[in-house]
């Protein structure tokens, strides 16, 4: 699925090639079919938790309207924010949550039909006008959703410690060295981003043993 960006990878740094190497295909495939208002409540129920404190309070969100898979924008003034905060919200969380259902509705955050025929830096300028939404939380949607291929989350903290990691660092890069590092390797800075998270992985794996 993704074998031409891992050999272009592997041309472009010998250093990742060695985590393609040990971690093997790269096996992300993008959730097409989730609207950016799903993805972005997603991401905002995921910020600052953990993933299994986050999916928790995820189906109790969900559980609040029942016979939706996922509540639609307009859904959100069935419900209260006694009701969002006893699903696990928080107070700000919850503003951000209502906020994007208000531009979802007035179309500054677009239909899923709408945002796929947008360039990469137009949903970003778009999507982070709502409140309790970053660049880097537009960033997932691009890789996770969208399935763009030259993504590079350079405030990412786990990408940023597999580049330490990779290159024996003393620290993390900063955002900056790590966008001019990685104009190596587009158009698939995506997959790189994706191998650098494994990097990780590889160590922590190691660790353990």
């Amino acid at each position: 699925m993704h074998s031409a960006a891992e050999e272009h990878l592997k041309r472009v740094d010998r250093k990742l090639a060695k985590v393609i190497e040990r971690a093997g295909p790269c096996t992300l495939k993008p959730e097409g079919r989730r609207t950016p208002f799903q993805s972005l409540v997603r991401a905002v129920a995921h910020q600052q938790l953990n993933g299994t404190a986050a999916e928790t309070i995820l189906r109790r969100f969900i559980a609040l309207f029942p016979g939706r898979r996922f509540p639609k924008p307009e859904d959100l003034d069935a419900v209260t924010d006694v009701q969002l905060r006893a699903a696990g919200f928080s107070g700000s969380k919850i503003a951000a949550i209502r906020d994007i259902a208000a531009k979802s509705r007035s179309g500054v955050i677009p239909t899923l039909r709408v945002i796929r025929g947008l360039e990469d830096d137009a949903i970003v300028e778009r999507l982070t006008e709502a409140r309790g939404v970053g660049r880097w939380t537009v960033e997932m949607l691009l890789m996770f959703t969208l399935g763009r291929p030259d993504v590079l989350p350079a405030d990412d903290f786990g990408v940023r410690h597999g580049f330490q990691i990779l290159h024996g660092l003393d620290e993390m890069p900063k955002a900056k060295a790590l966008l001019e590092f990685g104009e190596r390797w587009r158009p698939h800075r995506t997959v790189a981003a994706w191998y650098l998270w494994r990097a990780v992985d590889l160590k922590r794996a190691a660790a353990k043993k």
